[in-house]
């Protein structure tokens, strides 16, 4: 059984090791359970605190979680399990970094918010975001999305593990 210490990361790993902690971690996490709103939890989980393991501008990670694509609207995400200060609640498809990547079906990389046209500000203190969309079957059921408290908080070293982790999701969670 897979314990709290699964949201530990040793200091001084890089952010390649702390990512293939969280996948590692998660996948134990997953096995037997594929209820999504467990799975998303902790995967927020292991995604804010392997980020604030990390030297900055990593550990500047402000909000880290997930939106769901609402039951009631398909054009619609809805706010799900993070890590973090209270988020928007409802975001239609195409607005803000959220929305953007949800339309478009691909990950948004945004170095510095102020310069992404419709930038939802949800927390004035974020300055750099990332959003990868989880898709099953061609459709998006949710994003991970996570802010920075610095301009530039994301790379596609990021990216890479952020989509492999979307990929994880989709195949352990009844969605």
């Amino acid at each position: 059984m897979v314990h709290a210490e699964a949201s530990n990361f040793a200091e001084g790993i890089s952010k390649t090791q702390a990512y293939a902690q969280v996948l590692e971690q998660a996948t134990a996490l997953f096995e037997d359970q594929r209820n999504w709103i467990c799975n998303l939890a902790n995967a927020s989980s292991l995604i804010y605190h392997a980020l604030k393991s990390l030297p900055t501008p990593s550990n500047r990670v402000n909000w880290a979680g997930f939106y769901v694509c609402s039951p009631n609207d398909p054009s619609e995400l809805i706010l799900g399990p993070f890590q973090g200060k209270v988020a928007c609640q409802t975001i239609a498809f195409g607005k803000g970094v959220c929305g953007t990547a949800a339309a478009l079906k691909k990950t948004q990389l945004v170095p510095d918010v102020e310069n992404f046209a419709g930038h939802i500000a949800c927390d004035s203190e974020s300055q750099s975001e990332i959003v990868v969309p989880i898709m099953k079957d061609d459709n998006v059921v949710g994003i991970i999305d996570i802010d920075c408290a610095e301009k530039n908080g994301f790379g596609e070293d990021d990216q890479t593990a952020l989509e492999e982790l979307a990929r994880l999701l989709v195949r352990s969670c009844d969605f």
